[in-house]
């Protein structure tokens, strides 16, 4: 264990100190690593009992935490000043690729084209329209860079239109924790309505009378979506009416209006279950129905066309399948399959129009679009041509068209939109995100190749890397993975990204278990009792890219966040030689404390996502991998951690706790750094260029480990 070697004194703060990290000279006389102060905490469970030294990090407004988060911005600061010029580098060659005056493709809904555009130098969107054509005058209905001024961080939520398009009502958060207030705009005359409604979601759905609108509210202390309100225009806020109160801790609620306009529905739902209940959209003021109480391990959602729901279920479909229910009756007795199970294929999801079904499905990890009309004719499937890719379902209000909207991106192909005509089978490119300087995507390279796992399972792993980079073994490598929730982390583009791969990096993700990528089966493999395939299989990927040449041995990187920063919190712990640094971004590292928590956020809803500590066996298998609780003496990798002060997701003090941890007991001198962005929360700095300095700082700390300095 490291020896400490003096105190100090922070503000209000007693921090501890102990050898500073391998950095320059100059940074190795002046900067000295902050240590927090122990303070033992007995925690037992199961005849089991750990001390927490940190647990007092979780004070919030505690004086002596702020400064101890302030000397470790200040030694982050210290250790990286050597970069400070290539982390400014690094920015505006981010920047510099970005088309600062830039619209994104209108849709029509209505009678009005509505579109998003940003302007050069600004922060912050404006929300905009046009009535009839795109010819039309420009309407603005929100400049969120004149709603921001004053304020540190500033994000526009939910936004939504009135029936008659003359009301918008709209949310935003000035902190970062995602309590919104809602406030309501008079499009005709620009004037903002009375009506305040605050410490709300950023879920809203309007009715059909243009005078109703249903919003959501958390629970002040654990943020769990649980009531659902409707609040008359014009009336105090005070005497909303509650409409819908989910009971059950584990399960979280929403509202939305169908496309169809036709229902208001809320969704009730947690990681294995999920319960709809409707309401005619006509008439706000009446009661809402039950669609199909809820049932342990079955999850469905429900759209509506015409006289019927359309219902995709699991119900005896492990990766799903779409049936459909006449709106009188909606007993599962009467539901009728339109596509059956099958067992190769995962149903992600659909859009209805009025002649076709569009079907979102993964297959072999990738997504495909499916085009199925409803009369007679042949279905068939759109071709993309790529190894690696995502292509998604847009934004698509209009049932009476033939054309569908989809987005098309791959690793080498930035984000693309297309029109579709489902009947001539043409596409237009309306858009492709425009990347400005020498960019060609011809100079880089997209693979798809499998690392074995343990126990035999082949895990896909999607590459990208500059053309010419040789597979030799001496690259720099960064490996991303997720792994939780079904979530799965397809092969995106990312302009920032070529800030490394011009530099000779090549960048990998690891499609590890406890995403979805291979189907359900593949979710299921990666949680409760059998998480730790995730950790496991990233391990793999990564010794199999070291293998193939792809990865330099000394020279290989990770990042994860959020739940992948749990995944970066394990594999440091298991297997710290095989990674040279690691990037652990708002990580999920105190597995068992904060499971055992009922009060944070998140918890209740997730123990069937993580177990319930609260029963043995589900609290010793999470104490075996739980980053926090296995910090053992031995050597890490360099780290990087982040996190924010106002993270409503992963509170900001699990990261704060695991690097005071690893402080105290790990035995090297690699760089152990954290910073904290103290005006923001889960999703990092507000704005649109602002979070590229948060990406050019984690570039920065990549680079200068792998010796690149410019």
């Amino acid at each position: 264990m490291r020896h400490l070697t003096r105190a100090v004194l922070v503000g209000s703060a007693a921090l501890l100190l102990c050898s500073p990290s391998r950095v320059d000279s100059q940074t190795q006389q002046e900067a000295r690593p902050p240590m927090a102060r122990v303070v033992p905490k007995r925690l037992e469970k199961h005849g089991h009992v750990r001390i927490d030294n940190y647990h007092w990090l979780n004070q919030r407004e505690n004086p002596e935490v702020i400064a101890y988060l302030e000397a470790e911005n200040e030694y982050t600061k210290a250790v990286m000043a050597h970069t400070e010029n290539l982390q400014e580098q690094l920015f505006e060659e981010i920047r510099g690729r970005i088309k600062e005056t830039d619209i994104s493709v209108p849709y029509k809904l209505d009678d009005y084209w509505y579109y998003t555009r940003w302007e050069e130098g600004k922060e912050y969107p404006i929300y905009a329209r046009k009535k009839g054509s795109l010819e039309a005058p420009e309407q603005i209905m929100l400049d969120a860079n004149k709603m921001a001024e004053g304020h540190g961080f500033f994000s526009v939520g939910g936004r939504a239109v009135s029936f008659n398009q003359d009301i918008l009502a709209f949310t935003f958060d000035t902190v970062g924790r995602r309590i919104n207030a809602i406030r309501f705009k008079n499009l005709e005359t620009g004037e903002l309505l009375e009506d305040i409604i605050p410490n709300v979601t950023s879920n809203i759905a309007w009715a059909n009378d243009n005078r109703t609108l249903f919003y959501t509210k958390q629970d002040p202390q654990t943020l769990r979506r649980y009531q659902i309100y409707r609040h008359l225009l014009g009336t105090d806020p005070s005497e909303d009416e509650l409409v819908f109160e989910e009971k059950d801790e584990e399960f979280s609620c929403y509202v939305f209006r169908t496309k169809s306009k036709a229902y208001i529905m809320i969704g009730s739902f947690q990681t294995l279950s999920s319960e709809y209940r409707f309401l005619d959209a006509d008439n706000p003021m009446g009661e809402f129905r039950v669609f199909h109480p809820r049932e342990q391990d079955h999850e469905y959602d429900v759209d509506h066309y015409a006289d019927h729901f359309y219902v995709r279920t699991n119900d005896g479909a492990k990766n799903f399948k779409l049936m459909r229910t006449p709106v009188t009756d909606t007993r599962k007795e009467s539901w009728q399959e339109v596509i059956p199970h099958r067992d190769d294929v995962l149903l992600q999801g659909t859009e209805i129009f009025r002649d076709h079904l569009v079907v979102s499905e993964r297959k072999d990890g990738l997504v495909q679009l499916r085009i199925m009309p409803w009369s007679a004719g042949t279905e068939h499937y759109l071709d993309f041509g790529e190894a690696a890719y995502l292509a998604y379902i847009s934004t698509n209000p209009d049932f009476d068209t033939k054309v569908l909207r989809y987005g098309y991106t791959s690793l080498t192909t930035p984000t693309s939109i297309y029109d579709y005509n489902m009947e001539t089978r043409e596409k237009v490119l309306l858009k492709q995100t425009e990347v400005l300087g020498d960019f060609d995507s011809n100079n880089y390279v997209s693979e798809r190749i499998y690392a074995t796992a343990d126990d035999g399972v082949k895990i896909p792993i999607s590459i990208v890397y500059r053309r010419g980079t040789e597979r030799d073994g001496s690259s720099p490598l960064l490996l991303y993975g997720y792994g939780s929730y079904g979530a799965s982390r397809d092969a995106t583009f990312s302009s920032p990204r070529l800030s490394l791969l011009d530099r000779g990096f090549v960048y990998a993700i690891a499609h590890v278990r406890g995403g979805s990528e291979m189907g359900r089966w593949w979710y299921e493999d990666g949680k409760l009792f059998k998480k730790r395939n995730t950790f496991t299989d990233f391990i793999a990927c990564g010794e199999h890219l070291i293998k193939e040449g792809y990865a330099a041995p000394d020279k290989l990187f990770a990042r994860g966040g959020s739940a992948g920063g749990l995944l970066m919190g394990a594999i440091a712990n298991l297997r710290p030689d095989l990674f040279h640094g690691i990037v652990a971004a708002v990580p999920w590292v105190d597995v068992v404390t904060t499971m055992l928590d009922a009060s944070i956020p998140l918890t209740t809803s997730e123990y069937d996502e993580w177990g319930d500590p609260n029963e043995k066996e589900y609290y010793e298998y999470m104490l075996s991998y739980s980053p926090y609780d296995n910090v053992e003496a031995k050597d890490y990798p360099n780290m990087l951690v982040t996190t924010g002060l106002h993270d409503s997701q992963v509170q900001y003090w699990e990261p704060a706790k695991w690097v005071a941890k690893l402080r105290a007991v790990k035995t090297d001198d690699n760089r152990l750094i954290l910073k904290t962005n103290m005006e923001a929360g889960h999703g990092g700095a507000s704005g649109r260029f602002r979070r590229y300095k948060e990406i050019a700082f984690e570039y920065t700390f990549l680079l200068d480990l792998a010796g690149i300095r410019k």
